[in-house]
């Protein structure tokens, strides 16, 4: 009989403790992983909604917040082998389709929140991400967005190893396959973040303030 071992048996699953100063990070929530029939549609509606809740609890805690999108130049040479890897980026060409390159409903940034637009994955990749959150101050990230097992886990591992404390706020961020966006975030909590639910994360918020 094989012997089955749990992520702490194995030496992982330790805890991290969240900071007292916190920004939200919303990663690439756009319409086009909202717009059936878009290349990038990913059928991630809850998600769309529960990071609606999250950006309107981070707003009344007063703590910073960052949006990403993604965007290029036209024939996507600034994204480089990403960009050639994944035919379906041609949507956030430059001009080519803004309606989805626009930002999900109710998710637009508001006036004195940061807009960064990458080219990859992470969003600390090429960015002044990194620098702007040390300006701040900032010991937590707080995370939402998509997909979870692209941009959300990559910029969820950089941001571990940028020494910020990553939050992912797992009812806000989806992926097209339930069991791929399972998968991945046990592991994000075995090795990089703590996952925790949107009223764990609401409720970490309230208690701040």
């Amino acid at each position: 009989m094989t012997e089955q071992h749990t992520t702490t048996d194995a030496g992982f699953g330790g805890r991290l403790r969240p900071g007292t100063r916190p920004a939200l990070l919303v990663i690439d929530f756009v319409r086009a992983y909202l717009t059936p029939g878009s290349p990038l549609y990913a059928g991630v509606e809850s998600a769309h909604q529960a990071c609606v809740e999250l950006l309107q609890a981070a707003r009344k805690a007063h703590i910073p917040i960052i949006h990403t999108n993604v965007g290029y130049q036209p024939g996507g040479r600034d994204g480089g082998v990403f960009f050639r890897k994944l035919p379906a980026l041609a949507c956030f060409e430059q001009g080519r389709h803004p309606d989805l390159a626009a930002f999900g409903p109710g998710l637009e940034p508001a006036e004195g929140e940061t807009l960064i637009t990458k080219q990859y994955a992470s969003a600390f990749f090429g960015t002044s991400l990194a620098s702007t959150l040390t300006a701040l101050r900032v010991d937590t990230l707080l995370i939402a967005g998509v997909s979870t097992s692209g941009c959300v886990r990559a910029t969820t591992v950089d941001a571990c190893q940028h020494g910020f404390i990553p939050l992912v706020v797992r009812d806000a961020v989806g992926d097209r396959t339930a069991a791929v966006h399972d998968a991945n975030l046990f592991d994000l909590q075995a090795k990089y973040a703590e996952v925790l639910s949107l009223p764990q994360i609401v409720e970490y918020l309230e208690g701040r303030s």
